[in-house]
Order: C-alpha cells, then structure tokens, then sequence
C-alpha cells in the first residue's frame, strides 16, 4: 500500500519500445479534496445535505431555515435549493388532507342530513368534532409532541370515533323526545347510552396506551398517533355525555316551544 504521493509518483511505466520511464514523467501527481460521486435526478446533477432534527417540528425548523438561506444565499443561474425528505412527504400529506378530509365530513354532513331529515340533529352530531379536536391538540401540547403526518391520521380516526359516539346518543335523544318530555328524554336517553359511549371510548383508548408509551422502533409514528386519539377521546367523551345533551336540551325546547317567553321577556 503506497501511502506518500512521491512512492506514487516514481512508480514505473512501461514504453511501447521496451523500458519504463517514472509516473511524475508524464502525468502530475497532487492530492487535493473533490467530488468522487456525482449524483443525479431526472437528468440534473444534484447534491443532498441530510439533517437529523430532535425537539423541534419538521415544518417549523425549515420554515425558519427557509428564511435564513433565502437572505443570505443568492444562487446563480441554473442552480435551485429545494427541501426533500420527511418535510417533503409532510407537505404532501398536508395537501392531500387539505382535500380529503373537507371532503369527507361534507359528505358524512349530508348523509346524516338525509338521515336526520333535520338541520338541527346533523349539527348536533357535528359538533362532537371540536369536542375532540380540543382534546387531541391539548394532549400533543403537554406530551411536547410536535404535529406529524401521523398525528393527522389520529385526529381523522379520533373525528370517526366521535361522530360515532355523538350519533348514538342524538339518536337515542330524538326517540325518547317523541314519547316523553324533552327534559325526561334528555335525563332517560343519556343514562341509557352511558355505557355504550364509555366502552366506545374505553375499548380505543386503552388499545392506544401501549403506541403512546412506546419508545423503540416506530415511536416517532405511533406516539402522535395515539397521543391524539386517547386526548380526543378524553375531551369528546366527557362534553359529548355533558355538554350535547344539555345542547339538545337547549335547542329542541326552543323547536318545541318557539314562542317560549322567560319571566324577564314577560317583566318587559
């Protein structure tokens, strides 16, 4: 193994005649630094820069880079700077649920119009969403977890859930109200439907424990994902077995009743 450049340059080459003749006689030997791999993408010559990122978001930190190069750095013609990797598959993610999922509550939207026959109840269903929604982002913020492709998958099961445990108790709601007083329908129909929406909530949840604490391989995908739906789960539990009926409660005695005055509108 020849270590020094001069062991290199004095080794021997033969001539066409016979003989040899040193290298350093008919090519010039240096050692420098250079490129030994040039990459290439659809024809262009690129070269990649990798980053390894820890407690900070992928969106935020090369929104931030993004900034810093674009002042500093003036490319010239025929170069470009564009960011790949996970941010690249973050955003698009991003773009593909920007789409799907509006489209998918407005079509579950009119499913249960058409079901409900009402604006009333659909809306009611509806607004189990924010319920979870709450729940989902309070728990990412207290976990220290930033947003992620998975913790967007998450929240779109966590909705599912919650519409589904909503959708049982309006139901229940509604046919009592047709036999009973709002109030006794309200009081009979919760109760009634306890159970079935805890175990909803306790079946998912406590399934998504393990993915929440997991710390080997995968857990920067299974922690969001699970963070978000026991959170939501949590949150829209608790408002949809508190805050909906005494919503429905609010809204079908005013259906009811439109020309329900109170003793101050009385008084007046």
């Amino acid at each position: 193994m020849r270590e020094k450049t001069s062991e290199i340059e004095n080794l021997p080459i033969g001539l066409p005649l016979g003989g040899t003749i040193p290298l350093n006689k008919v090519a010039e030997i240096s050692k420098e630094e250079k490129v030994t791999t040039i990459a290439r993408q659809w024809g262009k010559r690129y070269s990649a820069i990798s980053i390894n990122i820890s407690g900070r978001d992928i969106g935020g930190l090369v929104n931030e880079a993004k900034e810093k190069i674009n002042a500093k750095l003036n490319l010239l013609p025929g170069y470009e700077l564009s960011w790949g990797g996970q941010f690249k598959n973050l955003e698009r993610a991003n773009k593909r649920l920007m789409i799907i999922v509006p489209i998918t509550l407005f079509s579950v939207f009119l499913i249960l119009l058409r079901v409900f026959g009402s604006l009333a109840p659909t809306v009611l269903v509806f607004s189990s969403v924010p319920f979870a929604g709450v729940g989902g982002v309070l728990a990412l913020y207290f976990r220290d977890i930033n947003f992620s492709v998975s913790a967007g998958v998450g929240f779109i099961a966590l909705i599912g859930i919650a519409l589904l445990n909503s959708l049982v108790l309006i139901s229940v709601l509604i046919k009592e109200s047709e036999v009973m007083s709002i109030e006794e329908a309200v009081r009979h129909g919760t109760l009634s439907r306890l159970r079935p929406v805890l175990m909803t909530a306790l079946v998912a949840g406590l399934g998504f424990i393990p993915m929440a604490l997991n710390t080997g391989l995968g857990a920067e995908v299974q922690r969001p994902l699970a963070t978000v739906v026991i959170g939501g789960l949590l949150s829209s539990t608790f408002l949809t077995l508190f805050l909906l009926p005494a919503a429905f409660l609010f809204s079908y005695s005013r259906m009811k009743h439109p020309n329900h005055k109170t003793a101050d509108d009385t008084r007046d």
